[in-house]
């Protein structure tokens, strides 16, 4: 899979599941219940907005450890 040329340090949770294929529901489901995503430890905003972290997306795409 090639990833974007311009990856941003964090990416959204819709972001990070058009980047894997599945339903963001899915990852929020994981964070929900075990505070992790296949060890993607996101940051949660004021907003209640969760940002991953895009360099560890990206090894984990490229199937190294999170």
């Amino acid at each position: 899979m090639q990833l974007p040329a311009t990856l941003p340090a964090r990416l959204s949770t819709e972001q990070l599941a058009a980047l894997f294929h599945v339903r963001p529901e899915s990852i929020r489901a994981g964070y929900c219940r075990l505070g992790h995503w296949n060890n993607l430890k996101p940051i949660k905003l004021p907003n209640r907005m969760l940002l991953w972290p895009a360099d560890a997306a990206e090894r984990l795409l490229r199937g190294e450890a999170a």
